[in-house]
């Protein structure tokens, strides 16, 4: 999984660096979608790698322009994944990445916080969710 990909020219060369050492048929070749320029280039990207996973807590911040640390967020419910641009652009995400016929899974704190968030998710068709190990029984039943 290759994390803060910010130009096509980036999976190319790491796709060349794989095959230089025999590995790109090897593993399969995931791209992190963290900043918004990933979403809107998506088309350019998905002929180059397996799949991709939504780094939403990295995506979230840069979209809503909340730090790091979730200062903002806490002093405001409306600045987490579950904002309605953060939707939109999760569902175009996941949308997209199923038009290509690419894995699309999702990391970060969102769906282990609100298990409606995860439940909306996968009602959108998203491929797999990462949650925390103490979340996973609240969250699927």
């Amino acid at each position: 999984m290759v994390p803060f990909v910010r130009y096509p020219e980036e999976i190319k060369r790491i796709k060349a660096i794989l095959n230089n050492h025999n590995q790109l048929k090897a593993i399969p070749l995931l791209m992190m979608l963290e900043i918004p320029s990933n979403v809107f280039q998506m088309a350019a990207y998905a002929p180059l790698v397996d799949g991709f996973s939504i780094g939403s807590n990295d995506l979230t911040q840069f979209l809503l322009a909340v730090d790091r640390d979730g200062t903002f967020a806490h002093a405001n419910d409306n600045l987490t994944e579950q904002n309605e641009c953060v939707k939109h652009v999760l569902q175009s995400v996941v949308q997209t990445a199923k038009s290509y016929g690419k894995y699309i899974g999702i990391c970060g704190q969102g769906p282990s916080d609100h298990p409606d968030f995860a439940h909306w998710l996968m009602d959108r068709g998203i491929s797999s969710i990462s949650l925390n190990p103490d979340t996973v029984i609240e969250t699927w039943t």
